[in-house]
Formats: structure tokens, sequence, C-alpha cells
């Protein structure tokens, strides 16, 4: 399928309120369990000291409690891996507070909100609570983010041969920003990207990028289709949905949308071979 090098995906990791793991969400996606009722409250990711724990925002407590999860999963150090962060819109609900407080009374803005509405507040998060020192990246592509930052994080693990954590997440619009984008609900996801399979290889990954603009593929079992308009994150369900299939005999296509007129093309292989 492709002349890039075959990268190999390690730790898989998943949190909605209707799917707070990647376990549950692995038998959702195989028809083999049920959504969780009541839905789960928010994670409190253990990365974080208490008290910041308690001043995180949604988004940053989404993206570290999988990105935790994804590297425990992988068995690696998350000091030593770079990072590709990706949120389509970073904290709506933040970016709503700081436009009406400095539309109506400016001076009461709180610093806090104001240092947690910067995009790659989630990353800057994780790398201070684990003291990873390694290169870090927040990406932001609207419809198609989930697509470039995979693409980012495939091509720097090619490229650098050491592994690469990947993580994504959103959440939903308030105020008038509503209006104009449909993010809803809560959704995170991760995975680690490596350059040789190891003990803990889920899957190999061939990628390439196609001239086309071909629509995502879409999650075809009753638990992902819950997901499915979500948030802007939802696109990457196909993947997830793939990797939950993934039997040991059958590959397993998969498109990302990147552009009107540019797609990246994965195929999904039982582990390492």
């Amino acid at each position: 399928m492709s002349t890039t090098p075959t990268i190999y995906i390690e730790g898989p990791a998943f949190w909605a309120p209707t799917l707070p793991r990647w376990k549950a969400a692995r038998a959702a996606f195989r028809g083999e369990g049920a959504l969780t009722d009541p839905p789960a409250k928010r994670p409190a990711p253990q990365v974080l000291a208490p008290a910041e724990r308690r001043r995180a925002p949604d988004t940053v407590a989404l993206a570290l409690e999988v990105a935790a999860a994804a590297i425990a999963g992988s068995g690696r150090q998350a000091a030593d891996l770079p990072c590709v962060f990706v949120s389509a819109h970073g904290d709506l609900s933040i970016n709503d507070y700081m436009c009406s407080t400095l539309a109506t009374d400016p001076s009461v803005l709180s610093p806090t909100r104001f240092h947690n509405s910067v995009h790659n507040a989630a990353v800057g998060y994780w790398t201070i609570g684990t003291g990873c020192m390694a290169a870090s990246n927040s990406i932001s592509a609207y419809d198609s983010s989930f697509g470039a930052a995979l693409l980012e994080a495939a091509a720097q693990c090619a490229a650098d041969r050491e592994a690469v954590l990947l993580v994504g997440y959103d959440a939903p619009a308030s105020g008038p920003l509503a209006a104009v984008t449909d993010s809803q609900g809560q959704l995170a996801l991760a995975l680690v990207l490596a350059p040789e399979p190891t003990e803990r290889t889920v899957a190999a990954l061939d990628w390439s990028l196609a001239s086309d603009g071909a629509a995502g593929t879409a999650p075809t079992s009753e638990a992902a289709k819950t997901l499915a308009q979500v948030n802007p994150m939802a696109q990457a369900l196909g993947l997830f949905e793939a990797l939950a299939r993934l039997d040991g005999r059958t590959d397993a296509p998969v498109t990302l949308p990147l552009s009107p007129t540019l797609s990246l093309r994965l195929l999904l292989r039982p582990g390492g071979h």
C-alpha cells in the first residue's frame, strides 16, 4: 500500500462518558459490551498534583487521562516520549468565558482561566506533570484535526526512529460559539506510535497520502455510532473501531480526511506481522 515506513501502534486509550476506558470501548465496538449507564464523571488524572487537578479544565483532564493510559499500555516512560496533542477547538468553554468577560468587564478576567485558554495548555500540563523534556506539538486543523495529527506523529516517528505519543481531545461548545460549531460532549483518545514492533504492539500501520479528499471511514458499530456526531475528535472512531476488531487474520483499511483534496490512507495489520 505504501512506500512510507511501517509504524506500530501501542497502548490505545479511550475516554467518553459512556465508554470511560479502552477496555470498555473495545468491547462495545466489538458488540460484546454495553455503554456505561449512568455516564462516568470527568476523570481525575493522577499525573497532576491535587491542587492542579482541581483547577484544570475538562479538556486538560480528558487529555491527560488518556495520555497516561496510553503510556501505561505501551510500557514506556512518559518523560522520554515526544508527544503530539491535537484538539480542533481547544477549550470552547473557556473561550466563551474569555470573550464574554472581555466584552463586559475585562478587569475581572481570571488569570488562571486565561492561562488555561491557550491551545497548548493540555500538553503543557502533561510535560510539566511527567517531567517530559522531549519535543511537543499542539495541533489544530478544524474538522481534519485528528488526521493531521496522526500524519504529524507518524512522520515524526518514521523520520526520527523513536516512539511518539499521540493524544486527541475535544469538548462541548457553549454560548454564542455553539452557533458556529456543533462540538458536543466529551471525547478523548490516545495511542503510542513506535518505529519497531515490541511485545506491546497491537497493530502494524501502513500509511500513505492520497490526492482524493476522500471522506473518513465511518464507524459501523452501534456503540461507535452514538459518538459519531459528538465532536471533531469523533473522526478517529473508524481507526479505533478497526483496532478493536482486528482479529489476527484480516487487515483493516481506514481513511482519514486531511483537506478537500487530500486524505490519509491507513492499513492496519494484526500485531507486528
